[in-house]
């Protein structure tokens, strides 16, 4: 048995349109996990009980409940109280509601690792608490969860591939299409992985690219860099002045 044996150029745009659902719903998956990850890691660092055992729950829930029942519940079971959705719908949605129990735990733990001084120092000097929050904690909690971030978004790519069980339209739906007309299923699911796998690689690379960095110390931003540089000119103008003053 030969292998390439499938004529690829006639599945061309069937790839591609794969591809682009693939993309599509990571892309909107993501945001919105990012978005229930933020909601809930606040929830989880509330000062009321109730609050911060509801934010409890909903982690526990989705972090311990196989992700392809939650997308059965979301896609066949919400027809049963009249809430019909389409699979890319249904996607994206279940991916958003699990991925963020995960996301919400990388949240608190980026926020918990900001110095309690200074979020001190900053309500002694009159900051509301959502001001705290938002211009104290949440810029240095970025840039302590943006490694496992990035992680979960290489994750959340290759989650969509269970979307099959849907027929959500992306890259695995069309190789059971190519896999029904071909008889060819060792093939097109070897060439629909070896996709994936050039789709998940530079993410992961970037992912370890802003751990390696980030464990440095090194500014990620132009502006922080360009600033590090300044200080760093001037601390040796300083030095080499204080040295000569010193000589002479």
């Amino acid at each position: 048995m030969s292998f390439l044996s499938v004529d690829w150029g006639g599945y061309v745009p069937v790839l591609v349109d794969g591809l682009v659902k693939s993309v599509e719903l990571t892309a909107i998956g993501f945001v919105g996990a990012c978005l229930v990850g933020f909601v809930v890691a606040v929830l989880r660092m509330s000062q009321n009980r109730v609050i911060r055992a509801a934010g409890y729950l909903y982690t526990e829930l989705f972090k311990n409940l196989p992700i392809i029942t939650g997308i059965f519940i979301i896609y066949f079971g919400l027809t049963g109280i009249g809430l019909v959705l389409d699979a890319f719908t249904a996607g994206w949605l279940a991916l958003s509601l699990f991925y963020g129990a995960y996301l919400a735990e990388i949240f608190r733990g980026g926020l918990q690792g900001v110095s309690r001084g200074q979020t001190e120092a900053a309500r002694a000097l009159g900051l509301t608490p959502a001001r705290v929050l938002l211009t104290v904690q949440l810029p240095q909690a970025v840039r302590l969860a943006l490694p496992a971030t990035a992680t979960m978004l290489v994750d959340l790519l290759k989650g969509t591939a269970l979307l099959v069980t849907i027929g959500g339209g992306e890259l695995m739906t069309q190789a059971t299409i190519i896999t029904s007309e071909t008889f060819q299923p060792l093939e097109v699911y070897i060439v629909i992985g070896l996709i994936y796998v050039a789709m998940s690689w530079p993410l992961a690379r970037l992912a370890g690219y802003l751990e390696s960095h980030l464990r440095k110390g090194t500014a990620m931003s132009p502006t922080n860099r360009k600033l590090r540089r300044i200080t760093r000119a001037k601390l040796a103008q300083g030095a080499t002045a204080t040295t000569g003053g010193k000589v002479g």
